[in-house]
């Protein structure tokens, strides 16, 4: 019994030092977004700046054409590319968790051939600008993250095999339920846990997103398309990309606080991630551990 005590004040004294080193790099970027640019630029980040300033912010608000926009566009890709893929997802691993369909063995090969191998960047690049056209469209931005990742499906399929009885399925089939109707009212609707995880994971996917606009978007043509994290990679790529207001004419770049924009926007771009995962942090831990047994 003392033993036990022992293990457990020594794991939750580990697991509340991770979680502060998890957290110190939030605190700093908060911190960092309210202090004084010069001062930043003179004598770097510190938890303890002497100057403070909200000119970051002020600065968002003045520019919020640009930011809001793509703040926008954030929401719209996340929400269709979530919604989408978890469909995708879950009606393929439904699929797979059925072991009597022909082929069923050599689709779950290929599926687990794609974890270890993939076809590279070039022909990827091929394949959407080249064959599919969506080089500086919205699906620049949902197409690439749509295509099912190949662990989801995994973790979808265990959870359609090992939770869901089959006995509740044989009988929904002798009802003369078919397999759309036995999915969509009994298999999906018992799939919460997993089926928030996923989009969970998705959505931050979608959200933390910025190589499909770096790849697919051009400054030019389809810089309307801009999520706020291809804004904030652009920044940092090219910090006059702000400095110009709607007219083209470009301000003073010195009057831009650039070092701490950088990352007031981060902040304002992690703010709805922080505020969303506490209400799905209930189902993953439960849909990974459900999930992640081999079926």
């Amino acid at each position: 019994m003392k033993g036990e005590r022992g293990f457990r004040v020594i794991a939750h004294m580990v697991m509340m030092i991770a979680a502060l080193l998890a957290l110190i790099p939030f605190v700093l970027l908060v911190i960092a977004s309210f202090t004084d640019n010069s001062w930043a630029v003179s004598n770097g980040f510190s938890f303890f700046p002497e100057k403070w300033s909200a000119d970051a912010y002020l600065y968002i608000a003045n520019q919020w054409q640009t930011i809001g926009r793509a703040y926008g566009m954030t929401i719209i890709v996340t929400v269709i590319g979530t919604f989408c893929s978890i469909m995708m997802t879950s009606l393929f691993a439904y699929g797979l968790s059925n072991h009597g369909i022909p082929g069923n063995k050599v689709v779950s090969f290929l599926v687990i051939f794609t974890m270890l191998f993939n076809g590279g960047l070039v022909a990827t690049y091929y394949t959407y600008s080249g064959m599919l056209h969506i080089r500086n469209t919205i699906w620049a931005l949902i197409v690439p993250g749509l295509m099912m990742n190949s662990f989801s499906v995994i973790l979808v399929k265990n959870y359609f095999v090992t939770s869901i009885p089959d006995g509740l399925l044989e009988a929904a089939r002798i009802d003369g339920a078919n397999e759309f109707q036995i999915f969509f009212k009994i298999a999906f609707p018992l799939s919460k846990p997993i089926v928030a995880t996923v989009g969970l994971m998705t959505g931050i996917g979608y959200w933390n997103d910025w190589q499909n606009g770096l790849y697919y978007l051009s400054q030019r043509d389809g810089s309307q398309f801009y999520t706020i994290q291809v804004v904030l990679n652009t920044i940092n790529e090219n910090i006059n990309f702000l400095a110009s207001n709607p007219n083209g004419s470009v301000t003073s770049v010195t009057a831009m606080p650039s070092t701490t924009a950088r990352m007031a926007i981060a902040v304002v771009g992690i703010f709805p991630i922080l505020i969303v995962y506490p209400f799905f942090q209930k189902y993953f831990v439960k849909g990974i551990t459900l999930g992640g047994v081999k079926g």
